[in-house]
């Protein structure tokens, strides 16, 4: 029994990894003391390759299929060996296993906004999200480049660098487009497929195949988000200045009611509506007064003269926050401005 067991022991017959797990990507046959029987079989499965490697110089790879090891089978490996003809005792080889399957849905996304030029609003923030899937190509760059020695690598061990790859090729595909975020967030399948282009060469250093890189979304910070949405709602007032007094008006009811008070109360009672045009009335009698003849009176055309003022106040107050262009405000200032002469 002894004899038996010290049989067991000191030689393997068949050499083969029936993975447990989701996440392994390299793993090392537990040798031990033990040395491989001239004749045994490898087992390679289909989504696998196996790799010897003979005091730290990379050997033979096999690809899935079923081997008996003898010198025809292993090649390079018996060139390392010096072996000049058949060898007829067993030997010792490390022999790694290389999960192939595809390694799929694998998150990435920016921890903060990537600054960027931007055609329609100048330096703008983007953040941008999606997953990634890849495998593991070739087993003998992946063994150099990545997985050592180590008796098992995990996927896991990999996620930060290949996140940290795909981010810095975003950052660099981000700046180097041109496209308008607009543009840039309508075309989510043409962004991954230029992001999956430009990290091809860097998978391939590390033995990997980069499957397949969608994009989710593309996004602004909400503060940015924000003065977006503004410009927006402008564009859809045009230069009807009217109008525009209008929707500021209506941009400011809500900030009416998160202060309390009387407006918040009457909205509270079903008043906003009514508030709203109370509001916009107010403003739009003060623009329809600059258009309107004047009477010859003094108190009108001081009446008129507020107005304007009053308009100005506003408009300046536009531009400050940036709903207002330079450009814009200094058309309308000219415009009111005429109507007094």
């Amino acid at each position: 029994m002894a004899l038996m067991d010290f049989i067991k022991k000191q030689f393997i017959d068949v050499i083969e990894w029936t993975e447990d797990g989701d996440g392994t990507l390299a793993w090392r046959y537990p040798m031990a003391d033990m040395e491989i029987q001239n004749g045994a079989v490898l087992v390679v499965r289909a989504s696998q390759l196996a790799l010897f490697v003979n005091e730290g110089r990379v050997a033979d790879v096999f690809t899935p299929g079923s081997y008996r090891l003898t010198t025809q089978t292993l090649p390079l490996l018996t060139n390392l060996q010096h072996w000049d003809k058949l060898f007829a005792s067993p030997f010792k080889s490390d022999v790694y296993f290389f999960s192939t399957r595809q390694q799929i849905d694998q998150k990435w996304g920016t921890s903060q906004p990537i600054t960027l030029r931007d055609a329609d609003f100048g330096t703008v923030r983007l953040r941008a999200f999606g997953n990634f899937s890849y495998r593991v190509a070739d087993a003998q760059r992946f063994h150099t480049e990545i997985s050592g020695t180590r008796a098992s690598y995990e996927r896991t061990d990999l996620d930060g660098q290949l996140r940290a790859l795909l981010l810095q090729a975003l950052s660099q595909v981000f700046a180097t487009s041109g496209v308008a975020f607009i543009d840039l967030a309508a075309n989510q399948p043409r962004l991954a497929q230029v992001l999956q282009t430009a990290l091809l060469p860097a998978f391939e250093k590390l033995g990997l195949a980069l499957q397949d890189v969608t994009v989710q979304n593309v996004s602004l910070p909400d503060e940015l988000q924000q003065v977006l949405d503004q410009k927006i709602g402008l564009g859809m007032v045009g230069d009807d200045l009217a109008k525009l007094m209008q929707y500021q008006s209506a941009q400011a009811i809500p900030k009416l009611v998160e202060g309390g008070g009387m407006a918040s109360d009457a909205v509270g009672l079903g008043a906003g509506l009514a508030l709203g045009q109370v509001m916009a009335q107010s403003l739009t009698g003060g623009v329809t007064s600059i258009h309107a003849p004047a009477s010859g009176a003094a108190p009108a055309a001081a009446s008129t003269a507020q107005d304007v003022l009053a308009t100005l106040e506003k408009l300046a107050e536009l531009k400050g926050k940036g709903i207002v262009t330079q450009e814009e405000f200094d058309a309308k200032k000219a415009q009111l401005l005429s109507q007094l002469k």
